[in-house]
């Protein structure tokens, strides 16, 4: 009888780690997950500095890369982006709180291969400003320009 008791209990104790082990995995890679992608947050709307892409930075798939910055726009706004690089040829992409591209642009009005972009904002929410490089054109220093542009009255 006490085999018996010990064999029926034997699948519990199997069951009960790999339960545990493929809840750790899984917690494991959510946090994982939340690491990997991380926009970098612009606290103002109005804001000019610089940075560098690099290959750490999140891949294009078409051999280039791309840096994020989420900031809350609101119903209404008028937003400008500048974006100009001596190291890569720029594209700037502006995407909705649901992800969707609202607006992009790969060359600016002045012939060279920096970007700008305008746009009215339709909804309140958190948008990401995409700062990536046109296909393989690589890595480097930019300047990033975000202004909330005022109505004129």
């Amino acid at each position: 009888m006490k085999s018996q008791g010990f064999a029926a209990s034997l699948p519990r104790l199997i069951i009960f780690p790999a339960t545990l082990l493929a809840m750790s995995i899984c917690t494991t890679a959510a946090f994982a997950q939340n690491k990997l992608y991380s926009p970098i947050p612009l606290t103002t709307t109005s804001s000019e500095f610089s940075d560098t892409l690099s290959d750490k930075d999140i891949p294009t798939g078409q051999g280039g890369y791309a840096r994020d910055y989420s900031v809350k726009l609101t119903k209404g706004d008028n937003l400008a982006v500048d974006l100009s690089s001596d190291n890569f040829d720029s594209i700037i992409t502006l995407l909705s709180p649901n992800g969707t591209t609202l607006a992009e642009n790969d060359d600016g009005p002045d012939g060279t291969s920096n970007s700008l972009l305008f746009t009215r904002i339709a909804e309140t929410g958190n948008y990401i400003i995409r700062v990536r490089s046109f296909g393989e054109t690589g890595v480097g220093n930019f300047k990033l320009k975000v202004t909330k542009l005022q109505p004129i009255k």
